[in-house]
Protein backbone atom coordinates (compact mmCIF):
# COMPACT_ATOMS: atom_id res chain seq x y z
CA UNK A 1 0.00 0.00 0.00
CA UNK A 2 1.23 3.54 -0.95
CA UNK A 3 2.00 6.53 1.32
CA UNK A 4 -0.79 8.54 2.02
CA UNK A 5 2.00 11.50 0.29
CA UNK A 6 2.42 9.32 -2.50
CA UNK A 7 1.76 10.73 -5.88
CA UNK A 8 -0.61 8.46 -7.59
CA UNK A 9 -1.07 7.15 -11.20
CA UNK A 10 -4.19 8.34 -13.29
CA UNK A 11 -5.91 5.08 -12.77
CA UNK A 12 -4.89 4.62 -8.64
CA UNK A 13 -6.84 7.53 -8.43
CA UNK A 14 -9.71 6.35 -11.02
CA UNK A 15 -10.31 3.63 -9.24
CA UNK A 16 -9.77 5.29 -5.43
CA UNK A 17 -12.82 7.68 -6.89
CA UNK A 18 -14.93 4.78 -8.36
CA UNK A 19 -14.66 7.21 -11.84
CA UNK A 20 -13.44 6.61 -15.40
CA UNK A 21 -9.84 7.91 -16.43
CA UNK A 22 -11.15 10.03 -19.01
CA UNK A 23 -13.72 11.61 -16.80
CA UNK A 24 -10.44 12.53 -14.29
CA UNK A 25 -9.29 13.77 -17.59
CA UNK A 26 -12.10 15.80 -18.67
CA UNK A 27 -12.72 17.02 -14.99
CA UNK A 28 -8.54 18.60 -15.31
CA UNK A 29 -10.05 20.49 -18.42
CA UNK A 30 -12.81 21.98 -16.95
CA UNK A 31 -11.33 22.53 -13.15
CA UNK A 32 -8.64 24.63 -12.53
CA UNK A 33 -7.78 23.62 -9.64
CA UNK A 34 -6.35 20.08 -10.62
CA UNK A 35 -2.49 20.37 -11.82
CA UNK A 36 -1.56 16.42 -11.95
CA UNK A 37 2.15 16.59 -12.53
CA UNK A 38 3.06 15.59 -15.82
CA UNK A 39 5.57 13.21 -16.99
CA UNK A 40 7.29 12.11 -20.26
CA UNK A 41 4.38 10.75 -22.78
CA UNK A 42 1.99 12.97 -20.67
CA UNK A 43 2.05 10.37 -17.64
CA UNK A 44 -0.09 12.19 -15.13
CA UNK A 45 0.58 11.94 -11.45
CA UNK A 46 -1.94 13.49 -9.16
CA UNK A 47 -0.46 14.61 -5.75
CA UNK A 48 -2.40 14.04 -2.22
CA UNK A 49 -4.24 17.43 -2.86
CA UNK A 50 -5.34 16.86 -6.36
CA UNK A 51 -7.15 13.52 -4.93
CA UNK A 52 -8.56 15.90 -2.23
CA UNK A 53 -9.66 18.21 -5.10
CA UNK A 54 -11.03 15.62 -7.39
CA UNK A 55 -13.12 13.69 -3.98
CA UNK A 56 -14.70 17.02 -3.81
CA UNK A 57 -15.39 17.62 -7.25
CA UNK A 58 -16.55 13.91 -7.31
CA UNK A 59 -18.84 14.77 -3.99
CA UNK A 60 -20.46 17.92 -5.52
CA UNK A 61 -20.93 16.38 -8.59
CA UNK A 62 -22.50 12.86 -7.96
CA UNK A 63 -23.39 13.02 -4.28
CA UNK A 64 -24.85 16.57 -3.94
CA UNK A 65 -26.50 17.59 -7.59
CA UNK A 66 -23.86 20.08 -8.75
CA UNK A 67 -23.55 21.25 -12.36
CA UNK A 68 -20.15 21.38 -13.73
CA UNK A 69 -20.94 25.51 -13.47
CA UNK A 70 -22.27 24.78 -10.12
CA UNK A 71 -19.30 22.91 -8.82
CA UNK A 72 -16.53 25.17 -10.75
CA UNK A 73 -18.41 28.52 -8.81
CA UNK A 74 -18.51 26.33 -5.47
CA UNK A 75 -14.71 25.43 -5.40
CA UNK A 76 -14.39 29.38 -6.34
CA UNK A 77 -16.41 30.69 -3.66
CA UNK A 78 -15.29 28.44 -1.25
CA UNK A 79 -11.52 27.66 -2.04
CA UNK A 80 -12.42 24.66 -0.62
CA UNK A 81 -10.30 21.86 -1.13
CA UNK A 82 -11.30 18.54 0.61
CA UNK A 83 -14.27 16.93 0.66
CA UNK A 84 -17.15 19.13 1.01
CA UNK A 85 -20.19 17.82 4.15
CA UNK A 86 -23.15 16.96 3.16
CA UNK A 87 -24.67 19.93 4.79
CA UNK A 88 -22.58 21.98 2.54
CA UNK A 89 -24.47 25.02 1.44
CA UNK A 90 -27.14 24.58 -2.20
CA UNK A 91 -27.06 27.43 -3.15
CA UNK A 92 -26.38 27.98 -6.76
CA UNK A 93 -26.14 24.31 -6.86
CA UNK A 94 -28.05 23.31 -10.27
CA UNK A 95 -29.74 20.41 -10.25
CA UNK A 96 -30.25 19.30 -13.58
CA UNK A 97 -28.48 15.98 -12.91
CA UNK A 98 -29.47 13.27 -10.88
CA UNK A 99 -27.42 12.81 -7.42
CA UNK A 100 -26.45 9.53 -8.54
CA UNK A 101 -25.93 10.27 -11.96
CA UNK A 102 -22.11 10.39 -13.71
CA UNK A 103 -22.46 13.35 -16.30
CA UNK A 104 -21.41 11.04 -19.19
CA UNK A 105 -24.39 8.61 -18.34
CA UNK A 106 -27.81 9.90 -17.48
CA UNK A 107 -29.01 14.02 -17.36
CA UNK A 108 -31.99 14.26 -15.40
CA UNK A 109 -33.68 17.20 -14.87
CA UNK A 110 -34.95 17.45 -10.94
CA UNK A 111 -36.25 20.96 -10.84
CA UNK A 112 -39.82 19.39 -10.59
CA UNK A 113 -39.08 17.89 -7.56
CA UNK A 114 -39.82 18.61 -4.02
CA UNK A 115 -37.30 18.61 -1.03
CA UNK A 116 -38.77 15.39 0.17
CA UNK A 117 -38.62 13.46 -2.84
CA UNK A 118 -34.82 14.75 -3.80
CA UNK A 119 -34.24 13.14 -0.26
CA UNK A 120 -35.89 10.15 -1.09
CA UNK A 121 -33.50 10.12 -4.59
CA UNK A 122 -30.54 11.07 -2.41
CA UNK A 123 -31.15 8.09 -0.40
CA UNK A 124 -32.14 5.85 -2.64
CA UNK A 125 -28.83 6.67 -4.61
CA UNK A 126 -26.30 5.79 -1.62
CA UNK A 127 -28.47 2.65 -1.03
CA UNK A 128 -27.37 1.69 -4.79
CA UNK A 129 -23.85 2.55 -4.09
CA UNK A 130 -23.75 0.52 -0.95
CA UNK A 131 -25.27 -2.25 -3.27
CA UNK A 132 -22.57 -1.23 -5.60
CA UNK A 133 -20.20 -1.95 -3.88
CA UNK A 134 -21.49 -4.97 -2.14
CA UNK A 135 -21.45 -6.44 -5.80
CA UNK A 136 -17.92 -5.36 -6.57
CA UNK A 137 -16.50 -7.23 -2.85
CA UNK A 138 -18.17 -10.56 -4.40
CA UNK A 139 -16.20 -10.71 -7.44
Amino acid sequence: MKSPDAFRTISEVADELDVPAHVLRFWEGKFKEIKPLKRGGGRRYYRPEDVDVLRSIRTLLYTQGYTIKGAQKYLRETGERSTPRASAPTQGAPTSQSAAAKPAQIDLPLGGLNAQQRRRLQAASIELERIRDLLRKRK
